[in-house]
């Protein structure tokens, strides 16, 4: 019976996939990389990959109990993504994680001279190639990286890939609520925060 209930638990969405479709989370882009196609559900008749929904809900469920691990004074979120901006913002102020937004100054993480010089436990990116530089200086210094990665993103440095439409506006609101929502549930954190909390304005 438990086993049973396990199983219902596993495969239980944290949305209805039509909300997933909905957001835009499983359009990829037209560009596919060897270590992102485990990730992807099909090529559409246009040309763009599509990812496998039920890959980004599994992997949304994994990164939190990751997060939750840590203390949110040590989880850095980095995003250079104008549309990942906002809500990456949201997500670190809802758990009490620090962030940083727009462009990423080097040496963040590497030079304690440097002002705002950050020593985060873990590093969150919105994506690997824009956050390029926040990867590089997490991997010198053995902080653990998670990563929404898009069809076209390499993963060599990443521990953890969140498969998704890294570049969309209601896609990137989506994934960074639904990490919100997972990580306060974990944590025993009731939220009135919605989805709309975390979209950004037009």
């Amino acid at each position: 019976m438990i086993a049973n209930e396990m199983e219902i638990e596993l495969i239980e969405p944290l949305i209805p996939v039509e909300d997933y479709l909905a957001a835009g989370v499983h359009i990829g882009t037209q560009q596919k990389s060897s270590d992102m196609k485990e990730f992807i559900y099909r090529v559409r008749g246009d040309g763009l990959y599509i990812l496998d929904i039920r890959a980004t809900d599994a992997r949304i469920k994994t990164a939190a109990r990751f997060i939750s691990r840590y203390d949110p004074t040590g989880v850095l979120v980095v995003t250079s993504r104008q549309y990942g901006q906002h809500p990456a913002k949201q997500f670190a102020d809802a758990i009490g994680a620090m962030a940083i937004v727009g462009r990423y100054i080097p040496g963040k993480m590497t030079n304690p001279a440097l002002q705002g010089y950050v020593e985060p436990e873990i590093l969150v990116v919105t994506d690997p190639i824009g956050d390029a530089q926040a990867v590089t200086e997490a991997v010198q210094s053995g902080i653990p990286v998670i990563a929404l990665c898009d069809t076209n993103n390499m993963t060599s440095n990443i521990d953890l890939v969140i498969p998704t439409n890294n570049k969309g506006r209601k896609a990137l609101s989506m994934i960074y609520y639904l990490l919100t929502k997972e990580i306060l549930k974990i944590r025993g954190i009731a939220t009135s925060l919605t989805l709309e909390d975390f979209e950004t304005e037009i």
